[in-house]
């Protein structure tokens, strides 16, 4: 039996006006860390509420450790950690009376369940009389998660917990859950930022409440469908304009400090495109152009996903 299933989950607000999760259905396998990808307002939180039993869907079904999330919501509370993004332990608690706090929730001890938290919790130590809401990013992110494992949960949800956290932070953060799922625990987390979906096992790609694809990162990025290239440039305002009127392209977007242009496939050779759009842009009075074919990541995907949502 998977630890998570979701079964044409549908949640709407405001009487119905707003469409929040629309059908939605996928499991997680055991000690797997599954990622529900996608910008604000896709959808991901309401999911993670109603799977955590602090919401209620409108249609559908959800199961968590075998448990319905409506009819068995105590034992679910039981089972479950829950790090919501905004944090939310007690600003004018220690570090350690808030540890102790969520642990006799549960009826256990910090001693009990150590081990489990003992890498993470080793970087807290020095500042466990400090007051929670003094403590940085990073360590207010590490407090948060020791607080949701303190009780040996069988399964973790992860609301984008590391949105406003500096890139060490990040980092460190997605080392201690690849050292949670080698434990065994059953991880969901979500995230707005695309550079950590390689971290998953699988994921899930939302948009406007939709699911719009789910598999693993590299099967993911193995199935886009166009011809990428990177196009670099003085100007890059006015280089973007012109690229976006070049007919052979699909398609041309920012992407950092370089624009992304698309083709279609089988048309024709990299060096042809590359001589055609250089010809292009020379025209437009562009110089020093950079063009070079390149590897589509996650945001490329997920662009190209919600083009054909958009268009059909």
């Amino acid at each position: 039996m998977n630890p998570i299933t979701l079964e044409n989950i549908t949640k709407t607000y405001e009487k119905g006006k707003i469409l929040a999760v629309d059908d939605v259905s996928f499991s997680v396998n055991d000690s797997e860390m599954f990622g529900l990808i996608g910008p604000d307002g896709a959808g991901k939180t309401s999911i993670f509420r109603i799977l955590t039993t602090l919401l209620l869907p409108d249609k559908g079904t959800a199961t968590v450790c075998g448990k319905d999330v409506v009819k068995e919501y105590k034992a679910i509370r039981g089972m479950v950690g829950y790090m919501p993004g905004r944090f939310s332990l007690y600003q004018d608690l220690s570090v350690e009376e808030n540890l102790n706090f969520f642990a006799s929730l549960f009826n256990t001890s910090i001693k009990q369940n150590y081990e489990l938290i003992r890498d993470i919790y080793i970087q807290l130590e020095p500042f466990k009389d400090r007051r929670a809401g003094k403590l940085s990013g990073g360590m207010k992110q590490k407090l948060a998660l020791c607080c949701a494992l303190i009780h040996k949960p069988s399964v973790l949800f992860l609301d984008e917990p590391t949105t406003g956290v500096d890139a060490v932070s990040r980092f460190e953060f997605w080392e201690m859950l690849k050292r949670l799922k080698n434990q065994g625990i059953t991880i969901l987390v979500s995230t707005a930022y695309m550079d950590e979906v390689t971290h998953c096992d699988r994921i899930a790609l939302m948009q406007n409440g939709k699911i719009l694809d789910m598999e693993t990162p590299n099967n993911i990025i193995k199935s886009y469908p166009e011809k990428l290239f990177e196009l670099k440039g003085e100007k890059k305002h006015k280089l973007l304009k012109d690229v976006i009127t070049y007919q052979e392209a699909v398609g041309s977007y920012a992407s950092g400090e370089s624009i992304h242009v698309t083709f279609e496939k089988n048309q024709k050779t990299d060096a042809e495109i590359i001589k055609g759009l250089k010809n292009f842009l020379e025209q437009k009075g562009h110089q020093r152009i950079e063009i070079m074919a390149t590897i589509p990541n996650i945001e490329d995907c997920f662009l190209s996903l919600t083009k054909t949502e958009i268009h059909g």
